[in-house]
């Protein structure tokens, strides 16, 4: 590995376990790191994963002086919690170069880290978001004001003329409507590709410019649209494959039931493959290669990255609800007291621009706020992956410059 975010695969395919010098886990350690050479031999019957006993025992030599937690030390210190006989307690010590402990993390420690590279680098992250938030709402305020103003409302639906004059508005709503959308997407990706090499840095300690980051993310950037294209297009065939039955035969209730089947499949494959947009820019990988990489990481662990992944999604939805609904609300009234309630029948004082103007207002400061959050929840979860499945805690620990980290590592001083 080297030194800059674009972490290469340790070993021809890691996540089948073929890592040289990789462990599973069942010996005693965290994250795959052997044991120290020279060290204790451990019995073959440890604790699980994450649940640690305190080492000391009625038979212990005499104890010496127990080492006091440092003042504001995290978990990447040596003081910690001390149990009876002086044992420590709690999660082990691990290095913290930046934002995470490089050891296996938990939901906490993953939205920790993704607020704390928003607030420390921020002068870096903010613009990026507020920059395309802006962009893409400038450009959505001004397709809804005139696409929906140019919605025909036909005084004599049977007539010829009003039909034809309704479908011609419809039909350039439309493409009026994709084009809005594909502005979104490319923001979205752009936002999305230098944001994770943002964090990516911040995991190691580093800070990076905005210069830096769109270097970096420019090589991947035609990758990253190709895969989320593939993705989407996936998403469209499945829904059209399982409600295709119920069209052709013409009944209602077996394409509503093609519909319902349809929801836990893409939400399935939504996460399985969660992890390829990482895995593509930060390995440099392949848009097929990603896909493999992020179904090998996600798999048996599919419960909790659905999660940590909903949760995310809850806590900013919640965050952008409270900064946008009032807004709308407050533009909507506005409207309201120009209109009247004919605005609010006929739907002109929704599309008033004094409601476009604030809505989108709240809408820039939501997204500029949680989009850098749901990127950076989602590098860490596969940097997380990595971790527990690839050792990639050593790989980190170089790229970081630590010294004294890894198997040849002395143990860390304990206080029994």
């Amino acid at each position: 590995m080297n030194d800059s975010p674009g972490w290469a695969v340790p070993g021809p395919s890691p996540s089948d376990g073929e890592r040289p010098g990789a462990s599973d886990g069942r010996d005693g350690t965290e994250g795959g790191t052997p044991p120290p050479a020279g060290g204790p031999k451990w019995s073959a019957e440890q604790p699980p994963p994450g649940e640690w006993s305190s080492p000391g025992t009625p038979q212990a030599a005499p104890k010496a002086p127990q080492q006091q937690p440092q003042p504001g030390a995290g978990w990447g210190s040596y003081g910690g919690p001390q149990g009876p006989q002086g044992g420590q307690w709690g999660k082990p010590p691990a290095a913290k170069p930046g934002v995470i402990p490089l050891r296996p993390l938990d939901l906490g420690e993953i939205l920790d880290g993704a607020v704390a590279t928003m607030r420390t680098h921020w002068r870096t992250v903010l613009p990026i978001t507020l920059v395309v938030a802006t962009v893409v709402q400038v450009i959505s305020v001004l397709v809804q004001k005139y696409t929906y103003a140019d919605l025909a409302v036909a005084s004599d639906p049977g007539s010829g003329d009003s039909l034809k004059e309704a479908f011609d508005t419809l039909g350039g709503s439309m493409v009026a409507l994709l084009a809005n959308g594909f502005v979104q997407l490319i923001g979205t990706i752009v936002a999305t590709a230098m944001l994770t090499m943002i964090f990516s840095r911040a995991v190691l300690g580093h800070g990076s410019s905005i210069g830096e980051a769109w270097r970096e993310a420019r090589p991947q950037l035609l990758r990253l649209l190709g895969l989320t294209l593939l993705l989407a297009l996936g998403g469209i065939v499945i829904v059209l494959v399982l409600l295709l039955p119920g069209i052709l035969l013409g009944n209602v209730a077996v394409a509503v039931a093609g519909g319902v089947a349809a929801l836990p499949l893409l939400i399935w494959l939504a996460l399985k493959f969660s992890l390829a947009s990482p895995a593509l820019m930060l390995e440099k990988s392949s848009v097929i290669t990603s896909l493999r990489r992020s179904s090998r990481l996600v798999q048996g662990s599919w419960w909790r990255i659905f999660g940590i992944t909903a949760l995310t999604g809850l806590i900013t939805a919640f965050v952008s609800a409270i900064i946008v609904w009032p807004l709308a609300a407050v533009g909507l009234a506005i409207g309201f007291a120009d209109s009247g309630m004919e605005g609010l029948e006929n739907g002109t004082a929704a599309t008033g621009w004094a409601a476009l103007i604030l809505s989108a207002v709240g809408a820039v400061i939501a997204q500029t706020i949680t989009m850098p959050i749901q990127s950076g929840v989602t590098v860490l979860l596969y940097v997380d992956q990595r971790i527990r499945r690839e050792a990639l805690d050593l790989e980190l620990a170089r790229a970081a410059g630590l010294e004294n980290y890894g198997p040849n590592a002395a143990a860390p001083p304990t206080g029994g």
